[in-house]
């Protein structure tokens, strides 16, 4: 039985025995030696001023502990001891091989385990052995089993957060039933919980199979002063543990230099940063190191002035901005697209960490997809213009043909005697009409043929659709194609570039003309509308007569090359789609009964009426 219960027990009956006295001095006997044993020393001398006959037995008792040397001098010395070990460690592996060969030691355990709680559970973290008066510590990592050590004293310990001590676990008991316990037949067991603010930090098995009572109450008192030291030092080193590996990783990732990060402060320093980011700027560490880095002064005064007026508040805030992009001045003067994300290190908000990516390649990367874009564009809009050499040329025979005709009869008249001068005058006036039709043809053909950048500007869809139709009218005509015009009144300005989007309409019609070409049955009809389609958006509608397009295949009508046409480039409408969508658009195609419908949308200009 335990030595706490028992003296108490022994205690009870003394002081309700009607017996004889000699049994009652017996049981009160008894009860001093195994508050002694105990080691309530408080306890037993009360009884021992209450009873002073059992002095000379109190004096022997507690020179049975130690022969020489009193308990309590014996208890502070390896109390001050074992505080020392526990409190000169902050590395955790080491902490836990020091606590556990303590404990084993001081004890006289034969075994020790170290569990601590992860995960809902419980987990091993290190196993104490003793052969041959030597200690041997394992740090280890796995979850308890029952063919290490009694599940059912460990789990009633972490749930109590109580001592679970046996003299003799294999005597009939209230944890004999342990499958642990039954195999190895354990005798002294010792389960001690370390616990700090209410909260369970390990659990310290130990065991000795040999000897009963093994863990005697001086041992176990100084075991539980150095189980609350040793549950401050394990957290205390669990959180030094993962705040080096938190600073390492950090560390990892700015030796790394995949991205450019500096360390800066509201004052506009840069405290520290890795080589990458003193590449995307231009300087060395020897700026750094000098303080001639400042982010306020790499910062151009456009951004500069962003940044103090709305992300250093939401930064104070929030401490953290999303990424953004923003410019850098390198040391040569130039300037670095970059985007950067941004987070402050302490609650104050005065320091942070910044990440910068250099955005360059990237930025002449969409450079050089826009030129590419635009060639390809120009390529299109030639190949068009190409497919309608036969009707330009139709177009400009008439307006010189006529020119020469009316040259001559210009002539005539004002060959007579006298001159016929009305007549000329009328001949001359339809000459230049002519001239100013042959005029517009080529400017049509010239904006088309072009190559420009971008220029965007206020237009009326309507008239760069019509100069679209007038351009195409006699290849409608010479294959036999009616064109119809669906134009709404009072359309709204749009914003764009006249010639891509006349692009667009080219190659719409031009499709549709082609595709009606090869219709023999039925007539071959061309109808080009524009309308509202819904608030803040024109719809443009091209419907034509032809074969159509199999639903299967509508979508990749517009991915590039691919076509339908035998000596296609299948890169006209991925180019249409791409600049209505550039224009803030959408371009689609949809299956009719005969023929087909390509439609797009273009946002209205706001603040501009029609």
């Amino acid at each position: 039985m335990h030595n706490e219960a028992l003296a108490n027990e022994l205690a009870a009956r003394f002081f309700s025995t009607r017996g004889s006295e000699k049994a009652a001095r017996g049981y009160l006997q008894d009860a001093h030696d195994a508050y002694l044993r105990w080691g309530a020393h408080g306890k037993a001398r009360q009884l021992e001023q209450c009873y002073p006959n059992l002095k000379p037995h109190a004096d022997h008792a507690r020179q049975t502990a130690t022969p020489g040397t009193p308990n309590e001098q014996l208890d502070l010395a390896t109390v001050l001891s074992v505080s020392q070990i526990v409190s000169g460690e902050i590395v955790l592996e080491n902490l836990i091989e020091a606590l556990m060969r303590t404990a084993v030691e001081h004890a006289g355990a034969q075994r020790g385990l170290l569990v601590l709680p992860r995960d809902a559970g419980l987990w091993i973290e290190a196993q104490a052995d003793t052969d041959g008066g030597a200690v041997t510590v394992a740090l280890r990592e796995a979850p308890i089993a029952a063919a290490e050590l009694p599940e059912s004293i460990l789990q009633y310990c972490a749930r109590t957060q109580e001592s679970v001590i046996f003299d003799d676990a294999s005597a009939r008991g209230a944890f004999s039933h342990d499958a642990y316990i039954a195999r190895v037949q354990a005798r002294s067991v010792l389960c001690l919980p370390f616990v700090k603010q209410g909260r369970l930090i390990a659990l310290l098995y130990l065991e000795n199979h040999l000897a009963a009572g093994a863990f005697t109450p001086a041992r176990i008192a100084v075991l539980k002063v150095l189980a609350s030291q040793a549950a401050m030092a394990l957290e205390n080193a669990r959180l030094y543990r993962d705040l080096a590996e938190r600073e390492a990783k950090i560390r990892r990732l700015v030796d790394a230099n995949i991205v450019g990060i500096f360390i800066w402060d509201l004052e506009g320093r840069i405290l520290e940063a890795n080589d990458a980011f003193l590449r995307i700027v231009g300087y060395d560490r020897d700026d750094l190191q000098a303080g001639r880095l400042r982010w306020t002064d790499l910062t151009p005064p456009e951004w500069l002035e962003r940044d103090r007026k709305e992300w250093v508040p939401e930064l104070k805030i929030t401490g953290t901005l999303q990424p953004f992009e923003k410019e850098y001045f390198r040391k040569d003067g130039s300037r670095v697209p970059v985007l950067i994300g941004v987070a402050t290190l302490e609650e104050r908000g005065t320091q942070g960490i910044a990440f910068v990516l250099d955005l360059s390649e990237r930025k002449r990367a969409e450079a050089e997809a826009r030129q590419m874009q635009l060639e390809l564009a120009h390529a299109n809009r030639v190949t068009a213009i190409g497919q309608l050499a036969a009707s330009i040329s139709h177009e400009m025979k008439q307006p010189i043909a006529a020119t020469a005709m009316n040259a001559s009869t210009c002539l005539l008249w004002l060959a007579r005697d006298p001159p016929d001068i009305g007549e000329a005058r009328q001949a001359l006036g339809c000459i230049a009409h002519d001239a100013e039709r042959a005029g517009e043809v080529i400017k049509r053909i010239h904006g088309l043929v072009k190559k420009a950048p971008t220029c965007n500007e206020i237009l009326q869809l309507n008239e760069a659709i019509r100069e679209v139709n007038a351009l195409t009218g006699s290849e409608a005509h010479r294959n036999s194609v009616s064109v119809r015009l669906q134009l709404a009144e009072d359309l709204p300005f749009i914003k764009g570039d006249r010639v891509q989007l006349q692009q667009v309409m080219l190659n719409l019609i031009i499709n549709a003309i082609d595709a009606m070409s090869a219709v023999d049955d039925g007539p071959r009809e061309l109808t080009i509308s524009t309308a509202m389609n819904e608030p803040g958006a024109v719809l443009v509608t091209v419907c034509d007569s032809g074969p159509g397009v199999a639903p299967e295949n509508i979508e990749r009508l517009f991915e590039p090359f691919y076509t339908t046409k035998a000596t296609g480039m299948g890169m006209g409408l991925s180019i249409c789609r791409s600049i209505i969508e550039a224009h803030g658009g959408r371009l689609w195609a949809s299956v009719v009964p005969r023929g087909a419908i390509f439609q797009f949308t273009v946002p209205v200009h706001p603040g501009v009426s029609s």
